[in-house]
């Protein structure tokens, strides 16, 4: 199978998520995954005016809109908090297991979170070995269940431990789980301080999901600085990142399995999927 190009599921504003199926469908893609998801019910979605999807819907209605529009369903996110304290209110433990057997039920391998950016006083004070046993702790739980299910859990680079690739392979460490893989985010690792190529060549064999992101030139003073931006409004191979030395380093290794555009404006869309094809994507 070859490296497989498909789209973040927040394409427009205010547009269900049918909707953003029917958009990427129209676009060309032949993959999504399902992007936005909370517990319960949402009023946005109900009404239409979100592409949010509940944790706690049956999980063959989504995938029958998937099926639906001639799309395969790559990934579930549950980007999560995992170095604030648990709860209620925050996506964490809870969420991802959600997840994971939202995954499981309808056939997905991979549910994509990671560490996120502290809001409170007390994640903000946390040393770096700290930092990693929060994470671990709060991926005890759900690693067994994705053990168990068979379905991957994949952290993406994105805050000060998972954006560095040493502090990323302590992490990997911890955790000691064969259901523990990366997601790579090329943007997420370049602007906070990390290299693709590095963790490519250390962390290749736990890559198995691709976040593709370019940025743009004003956004080198902010390097090391920020940490983590949730999607581009550069199209890709018009930034800084070299994305065609991250493609050719991830076909080196052998990898070849689902990765997901979180590049924002159809037309930066368009133009990135033309330029993941042009180097060999489908």
């Amino acid at each position: 199978m070859a490296i497989k190009v498909g789209c973040f599921a927040l394409i427009s504003p205010f547009s269900p998520l049918d909707a953003q199926l029917d958009q990427i469908k129209n676009m060309g893609f032949g993959s999504a995954d399902l992007t936005d998801n909370s517990d319960g019910a949402c009023l946005g979605a109900e009404y239409g005016f979100t592409a949010l999807a509940s944790l706690d819907a049956n999980p063959f209605d989504i995938k029958r809109m998937f099926d639906g529009k001639g799309l395969e369903l790559s990934s579930v996110c549950a980007h999560a908090n995992l170095l604030d304290p648990t709860s209620p209110a925050r996506y964490g433990t809870a969420q991802i297991i959600k997840a994971v057997k939202l995954a499981a039920a309808i056939g997905v391998k991979h549910v994509v979170t990671a560490e996120g950016d502290p809001k409170t006083d007390f994640g903000k004070s946390l040393t770096k070995s700290e930092a990693i046993f929060s994470i671990a702790e709060k991926l005890y739980e759900p690693l067994k269940f994705a053990e168990d299910y068979g379905v991957k859990i994949l952290i993406e680079p994105h805050g000060e431990i998972t954006d560095s690739v040493d502090l990323m392979g302590d992490l990997m460490t911890k955790c000691n789980s064969d259901a523990l893989g990366i997601n790579l985010d090329t943007g997420n690792l370049w602007l906070g301080g990390g290299e693709p190529l590095e963790m490519i060549k250390k962390l290749g064999d736990k890559i198995e999901h691709v976040h593709w992101k370019d940025l743009p030139e004003e956004m080198i003073e902010k390097r090391g600085k920020e940490f983590g931006c949730g999607m581009s409004l550069t199209a890709l191979g018009d930034g800084v990142i070299d994305i065609k030395a991250i493609y050719e380093a991830l076909v080196k290794i052998g990898f070849d399995g689902y990765t997901t555009l979180e590049i924002a404006g159809e037309d930066a869309v368009i133009k990135s999927f033309e330029y993941l094809k042009a180097l060999g994507a489908e």
